[in-house]
């Protein structure tokens, strides 16, 4: 039989890291194996969960490109996500789990208490086979209480988690439980559960933690923790999945840039380190960087643009040629989408602020004549292509006897309103003749090159 896997998130938050982390690991060995993923959202907590959490659940998987197998389908007829399947929700699923206390009731292996559900827990040891930790052995569930059963339905007759858990793994026919190490103390539980359904349990591979870069706890309040700082942090989907399976998970030759599906081809559980991971920033921006850096024309257009349009630059406004152009000036020099609007946006808007720091430095009363003789050598180009720029721009510093900076310097400040950004040559030629003398002339009228 081939394996069967799941993700079972509980909707009460945002998507956590270590929760995409999960994922990623699960649709990995499922992709490996050539078995199921199946996506289902433990929602039977109403009063905590939200319909925006579920969205951010859903959106995160797809982005990351972690495409569930199963589900009831979902998405209208003119819907992006026209033909998907929806995942399983265990809000729907509540006569299963009736179903299953009335036979454990029956059979004796649970009794009501208190108006509540209580399971009967066995009070011999419980051995937890386990693929990454290795055998642990739970003397008793719940050691500190006198009674260890405990309740698998409450007293308002909501089932509690260990209950729709084990139940929905059981007719699900989940064959591998991939989890976090933080539900290693639950598991003792859920096998007891299994063994009085009848049924062996699955067998389970409990992850280690994702820890802060200090070595505490990763907790949601925590930079960097939750998924939304990805998508909407300018970061590329291919990068942050890369990044996750190094978390915990080891390659030979410890090679870091990966494709997913160089991943897929060589993923399985006893690769997974025992020791608990730590998230290191520095490193995801870093590969982020390299694959911004790496990644095909047509995708860098496509996510330039989005991000542009997303800090209120509109490329449509300009022909396909000068944005790719543009655009082709910032290839490689930044790591984050969400930095090119304020690194190459000046090609989109004549309405900029300069840098205070530029302005004091390089729009200065004796700049002025030095900036009106080169803006005169730009004018008598008969080409404005970066060689002919670079040309005359540095003729005229000999001509002036200074050095290429300080024309370089206020040049750039006048036509970008940055002191750093894209080679100056470049962006002038893509900027045109034209644009370059108004933005020259826009910044020559300010008062501080007047003293």
């Amino acid at each position: 039989m081939k394996p069967r896997v799941r993700f079972a998130p509980s909707p009460t938050g945002f998507l956590h890291i270590g929760g995409a982390r999960t994922a990623l690991f699960n649709w990995l060995y499922a992709r490996h194996t050539g078995g199921s993923f199946l996506l289902r959202i433990e929602d039977t907590d109403t009063a905590r969960n939200t319909h925006e959490a579920v969205e951010v659940i859903l959106h995160g998987l797809r982005w990351l490109g972690l495409h569930w197998d199963e589900g009831p389908l979902t998405g209208d007829a003119t819907g992006p996500y026209k033909g998907d399947r929806g995942p399983y929700f265990q809000s729907q699923r509540r006569e299963n789990y009736q179903r299953r206390v009335e036979a454990l009731l029956v059979h004796g292996l649970a009794y009501a208490h208190e108006g509540a559900v209580k399971f009967k827990m066995p009070r011999e040891p419980i051995t937890i086979p386990d693929l990454i930790v290795g055998d642990v052995v739970r003397q008793l569930t719940d050691r500190e209480e006198a009674d260890p059963d405990f309740v698998i339905v409450r007293s308002d007759g909501q089932p509690v988690f260990h209950l729709t858990n084990v139940v929905d793994d059981l007719e699900m026919g989940i064959t591998h439980v991939i989890r976090g190490e933080d539900h290693l103390a639950n598991t003792a539980k859920h096998i007891a559960l299994f063994r009085a359904f009848g049924v062996p349990p699955p067998q389970y591979a409990h992850i280690p933690l994702i820890l802060n870069a200090d070595g505490s706890k990763m907790s949601k309040r925590d930079q960097g923790a939750l998924m939304t700082a990805y998508l909407g942090g300018g970061y590329v989907s291919e990068a942050v999945v890369n990044y996750l399976c190094l978390l915990g998970w080891s390659p030979k030759g410890n090679r870091e840039k990966m494709s997913l599906a160089e991943v897929v081809e060589i993923f399985d559980l006893p690769q997974v380190l025992r020791h608990n991971a730590r998230f290191d920033a520095d490193k995801l921006l870093w590969l982020n960087g390299e694959y911004v850096r790496e990644m095909s024309e047509d995708r860098f257009y496509e996510l330039s643009v989005h991000a542009l349009a997303k800090a209120g630059c509109d490329t449509n406004a300009f022909p396909l040629e000068y944005v790719k152009a543009a655009l082709d000036t910032c290839k490689g020099k930044f790591r984050l989408f969400s930095e090119l609007p304020a690194y190459g946006g000046f090609y989109f808007t004549d309405q900029f602020d300069y840098q205070p720091e530029g302005v004091k430095k390089d729009f200065t009363p004796e700049n002025k004549p030095r900036l009106l003789k080169l803006r005169d050598a730009f004018a008598r180009l008969s080409s404005f292509d970066p060689g002919a720029l670079e040309a005359a721009l540095k003729s005229t510093a000999v001509e002036l006897g200074v050095k290429v900076g300080v024309l370089v310097h206020p040049t750039r400040l006048a036509c970008t309103g940055n002191t750093a950004g894209p080679s100056l040559y470049h962006l002038l030629a893509v900027l045109g003749k034209e644009k370059v003398f108004q933005r020259l002339d826009r910044a020559l009228a300010r008062s501080e090159f007047a003293g």
